[in-house]
């Protein structure tokens, strides 16, 4: 599969990565800067739905793989159909990604765009992707046949700083389908799972459920989680919430339902 990768990138004349800094488009991101060098760049969306401790771990990941990153401001909030968040959200987000990416790297010189995609994803529902093929831009790890276990397995090889980060998204996923995505909702979500992480979590969601929250642990730390309710429930009603309950987590690949009204 990293054979067929490398043949799939030495096949563009140059390459702009629709980057976020996760272990897959970080993969990515680094397989075509070292093939390509220079003839490849990272490009962050920077909107209200990106925490900021995720823009900074970017920026620190991109210069680790001596990478060029770009950051491009999006606002898909101005888009009334992704305010609606009625489960084609993504498809919006994606669309005002690529509608600012694509202009600006051809107008940069690069001829071909390209996002982490992996076959993995083919399980799950992203309308996301339907929007990146409706534009022609290319999945190099899904069509490589890259799984999440091998994305992981080449950070570890090549001494990435995400080979073990958790699965991530964007702070709109905590929203239920049908609830209007605001900034101040993304903000109250941001404000609590900062608090969390400073607690000492690692895996978890804040889910807005309006007044209330319910905040879902990675399995590992759920145990600790319900030790320390207390405290918990005091961060999620100092960022604006009024109660929050304690559950696990599960990634995508283990719902049995693909979609459960929120994203990963």
């Amino acid at each position: 599969r990293t054979e067929r990768l490398d043949e799939i990138l030495l096949g563009f004349e140059s390459l702009a990565v629709a980057f976020s800094g996760g272990v897959d488009s970080t993969v990515l991101l680094h397989a075509a800067h070292t093939r390509l060098g220079a003839r490849a760049v990272g490009v962050i969306a920077d909107s209200a739905s990106l925490p900021r401790r995720e823009l900074e771990e970017a920026r620190a990941v991109a210069a680790e793989i001596g990478a060029r990153l770009v950051v491009l401001g999006t606002d898909e909030l101005e888009d009334p159909r992704y305010r609606a968040n009625a489960g084609d959200r993504c498809y919006f987000c994606k669309t005002a990604l690529f509608e600012a990416l694509i202009p600006w790297a051809h107008a940069n010189g690069f001829e071909h765009i390209a996002f982490g995609e992996i076959a993995d994803d083919a399980l799950d529902v992203r309308p996301g992707g339907r929007a990146a093929r409706e534009r022609n831009v290319v999945a190099p790890l899904a069509d490589a046949g890259f799984t999440k276990d091998d994305v992981r397995r080449y950070a570890r090889e090549h001494g990435l700083p995400v080979a073990e980060k958790p699965a991530s998204a964007c702070l709109a996923s905590r929203l239920p389908v049908g609830t209007v995505v605001t900034r101040e909702r993304l903000a109250r979500i941001e404000t609590a799972e900062e608090a969390l992480k400073a607690l000492g979590f690692h895996v978890l969601r804040v889910r807005d459920h309006g007044s209330h929250a319910r905040i879902e642990f990675g399995r590992a730390e759920l145990p600790t989680a319900r030790d320390s309710a207390a405290a918990i429930t005091l961060a999620a009603r100092h960022a604006g919430f009024e109660s929050a309950e304690i559950a696990l987590y599960l990634p995508p690949g283990e719902r049995r339902v693909p979609s459960n009204g929120f994203g990963p």
